[in-house]
């Protein structure tokens, strides 16, 4: 069994997958670039490639098919980048990751916490040595209500987090778990968004979910609430977001992905002139947090990530069943 991974990070993914292939004995190959027409020869001779969020279009998925791949898999839970369709066309079976979700749900309720104490602006100031304390007045997270809007594995890890601040927590999800009944209170998207001051976003980025957070959704919220977003960047109207900061009909805004983030992380722009300028304006905001796409780093979520794909593509090459195939 052989198997090639594009765009892999070998101060963090190479040793994962290293201590893999001695554990469960496959070989392997990889590269730092992602995955193109030019280079996908290098995975010839593979079974199996396991990639990063980079698009997967049909075209490329026929060169890797031709070189005699039969099993492709993400480092993310994310999929929304490989065209599923064309994959089965061409009897490619696709996978993607999991991981502890304690790492995100962690990073979530850590962006609600800076976006409630103002930290951004406390930390600009300070920089400037402005020590004053005007407009930096923050709030408790145990006396806001926290609706959190997904209840997977990862919203399902914040409602839990959630219950030792002492916050009310009420959730949103088409499939209510039972097993919350007793931490969070179930109710309609547009009550969440009235009632909440924090809303948390946990839900998958599929189309139907696109623009779940407009204009109108934003117009429901308090005048002082904050949203969080450490799912997708698809999930929110970035104008309607904007609109609603600058004039200051929401709070706040703490987000860990954003709208057209392709091409920018996990990469080195530092010397671009970067063509995103929701970003831009986001970043110049005191009330808006962007942090790059990161609420997964964590040591325990990197492994499972590149373990899950591992064990996807061995179940693909043996030609069984693996709960992290995308159906």
């Amino acid at each position: 069994m052989r198997i090639f991974a594009y765009a892999l990070r070998p101060y963090d993914e190479l040793p994962c997958l290293e201590a893999l292939s001695r554990e469960l004995g496959f070989d392997y190959g990889w590269t730092a670039d992602y995955p193109t027409l030019e280079n996908a020869e290098l995975a010839a001779g593979a079974d199996g490639i396991c990639i990063i969020t980079n698009p997967m279009s049909r075209e490329l998925l026929a060169a890797y098919r031709e070189l005699g791949v039969r099993g492709l898999t993400t480092r993310s839970i994310g999929y929304e980048h490989i065209d599923l369709a064309a994959a089965r066309d061409l009897g490619i079976r696709v996978g993607h990751a999991s991981y502890p979700p304690e790492g995100v749900a962690d990073y979530a309720i850590m962006l609600m916490l800076m976006a409630l104490r103002k930290v951004k602006l406390v930390c600009r100031h300070a920089a400037a040595q402005d020590f004053t304390l005007e407009g930096k007045l923050g709030r408790s997270l145990a006396g806001c209500t926290v609706g959190v809007v997904g209840t997977g594995a990862i919203g399902s890890c914040v409602v839990r987090e959630l219950r030792g601040f002492g916050c009310r927590v009420i959730a949103y999800d088409p499939f209510p778990r039972a097993e919350l009944a007793e931490l969070a209170t179930y109710t309609s998207l547009p009550e969440l968004l009235a009632s909440s001051d924090v809303v948390t976003l946990h839900a998958p980025g599929l189309p139907e979910n696109r623009h779940m957070i407009g204009a109108e959704e934003l117009s429901l919220m308090k005048e002082d609430a904050v949203l969080v977003n450490a799912a997708r960047g698809s999930l929110v109207d970035t104008a309607a977001l904007l609109d609603a900061l600058e004039s200051e009909r929401i709070g706040g805004a703490a987000l860990d992905t954003i709208e057209h983030e392709a091409g920018l992380y996990y990469l080195d722009r530092s010397r671009d002139a970067l063509p995103n300028r929701d970003r831009a304006a986001l970043m110049a905001l005191p009330n808006a947090i962007v942090t790059p796409h990161m609420a997964f780093y964590t040591a325990e979520d990197v492994e499972g990530m590149v373990r899950s794909n591992v064990e996807a593509l061995l179940a693909f090459a043996a030609g069984v069943e693996t709960p992290h195939e995308v159906r």
